[in-house]
């Protein structure tokens, strides 16, 4: 992932390009291509060229640095960046409860403190043109226009995807814009830690503090105070997780730890409407199938260690932030964290889910998809309602990468009403379509109904000792590192 602000530079990886997009024009037009009949020409060449810029080969620092560069804001959207203030060490302490108490083994991980969480209200700003600036005037006047123009009470809390370590609010503005249009709710798109500086769960960490903020408003906020009946989560590929991850935090402290002290008050612990999520990231070991199988359909390339090497973390440049010290597998967690249920949602025991508010899946066929559906067949079980979407032959985070699309514009449609149906109390465990997978056709030709206990041809326990293996293969690697590194250190 390079520099694509400079016009030469852009150019240059356009024309390296060139290539690789006559071969995908010419296969798909004589139908040798393996996607044929699953990917029109668009979404075929839209998946080849983000798969040839997703390298990685650069430093961690300068791949965020690359990944969260501010493009402006213009066009019909209202943006105003707020600052929730910093809570009591308490916000911080529930989460570590919620930790401890959900655990299944030695799991260890950093202790990050509570600080002052960024964020920007987002909201659809009619009558104007692609390129129109906002207006020169204050965050507290974009937020009062913004709300002039917001049809809904419906507060949507966005975390924004980008495996942890990349993107920002900036990057997700014109996802939440659509979102907004769509529901005419405010959107609050939160700018959480990032990882690898600040691993797990410094990210939950802010999604909690920015939760209570919506609900219990600190001094000096713009919103007055949102019921959280009409709260709904929702996110991207590591920002679906995000959401997941905090209503299992919120699902557990309701069960051990009821109240919290926040900003001088001790306040209930309450659950938000609903969960809308897009190719929810579930599983932090990737060992369900569909990361290998669905790889032709996906930009995200399937793993390509051998298990019965020795495990290493992904390899770059070194810089300041990267490998850490001591160093880990993971970007975000550490090893024998992976499993833990606020870190890979998908090993969370199906009885955690009870009492859960209404979730929404919406993926494509991709490598993050057996994840997701196993997650989502737990929830059902447990008697919360959830409901699925799959598009056939479409990518990670379709919605966002591909907008304009039948398929894409379909998931803002069923996300809005996901939203709308939420708020509004409409969805229940035993209502029409929860339990079920939505499986839509390529070009959006025809849908089929196809029970969750199908979907995935792994039985819990199949599913489990996947999750265990990846994870142990993890941890054995990540101990060889640590033990090489103490030698270096020594010397």
């Amino acid at each position: 992932m390079g520099k694509l602000d400079n016009p030469i530079s852009l150019l240059r990886e356009i024309l390296i390009r060139v290539p690789l997009i006559i071969k995908t024009i010419f296969l798909h037009a004589i139908r040798l291509s393996h996607v044929t009949g699953k990917q029109d020409l668009r979404t075929e060449l839209t998946v080849a060229v983000i798969r040839s810029f997703l390298t990685f080969n650069s430093p961690i620092g300068q791949q965020q640095k690359d990944s969260i560069r501010d493009p402006g804001i213009k066009g019909p959207m209202w943006v105003s960046k707020v600052t929730l203030p910093q809570p009591e060490n308490d916000v911080q302490d529930a989460v570590i409860k919620a930790i401890e108490d959900l655990k299944v083994g030695d799991e260890t991980y950093s202790i990050p403190g509570v600080a002052p969480v960024e964020a920007e209200w987002t909201g659809h700003r009619s009558g104007v043109e692609k390129n129109t600036p906002q207006p020169d005037i204050s965050e507290e006047a974009k937020y009062e226009e913004l709300c002039r123009e917001s049809t809904d009470e419906t507060v949507i809390l966005y975390f924004h995807g980008g495996i942890y370590f990349l993107c920002d609010p900036c990057t997700h503005r014109p996802v939440v814009t659509q979102l907004s249009k769509r529901t005419g709710a405010r959107v609050l798109s939160v700018r959480y830690r990032l990882a690898p500086q600040n691993p797990f769960p410094a990210a939950l960490v802010d999604a909690l503090v920015a939760y209570l903020s919506l609900i219990y408003p600190p001094p000096g906020s713009l919103h007055d105070p949102v019921p959280p009946s009409k709260i709904v989560l929702a996110g991207d590929s590591a920002g679906g997780n995000l959401c997941i991850v905090l209503l299992q935090t919120l699902l557990t402290l309701r069960r051990i730890c009821p109240t919290i002290r926040f900003h001088g008050r001790d306040i209930p612990i309450d659950l938000p409407a609903g969960v809308a999520t897009s190719s929810p990231w579930c599983d932090m070991t990737r060992s369900m199938p569909s990361v290998h199988h669905n790889s032709i359909y996906d930009f995200i390339a399937p793993p390509t260690q051998d298990p019965a090497s020795i495990y290493r973390p992904i390899s770059v440049p070194d810089d300041d932030i990267w490998p850490a010290k001591p160093p880990r597998i993971d970007l975000y967690a550490n090893a024998n964290a992976l499993l833990h249920p606020l870190v890979s949602p998908i090993a969370a025991r199906k009885d955690l889910w009870k009492d859960a508010p209404p979730v929404l899946i919406a993926m494509g066929e991709e490598g993050l998809s057996d994840e997701g559906l196993v997650l989502a067949r737990r929830i059902h079980e447990a008697g919360a309602p959830v409901v699925v979407e799959q598009f056939e032959g479409m990518p990670h985070c379709f919605g966002m990468v591909m907008m304009g699309t039948p398929s894409g514009r379909r998931f803002y449609d069923v996300t809005a009403e996901f939203c709308r149906d939420a708020v509004a109390g409409k969805m229940a465990a035993g209502t029409p379509l929860s339990g079920e997978i939505t499986y839509i056709g390529y070009k959006l030709l025809g849908t089929r109904q196809i029970p969750l206990d199908k979907a995935v041809p792994l039985t819990d326990e199949e599913v489990d000792e996947r999750l265990r293996m990846n994870a142990q293969w993890r941890l054995e690697g990540e101990r060889e590192l640590q033990r090489e590194w103490l030698e270096k250190v020594k010397l």
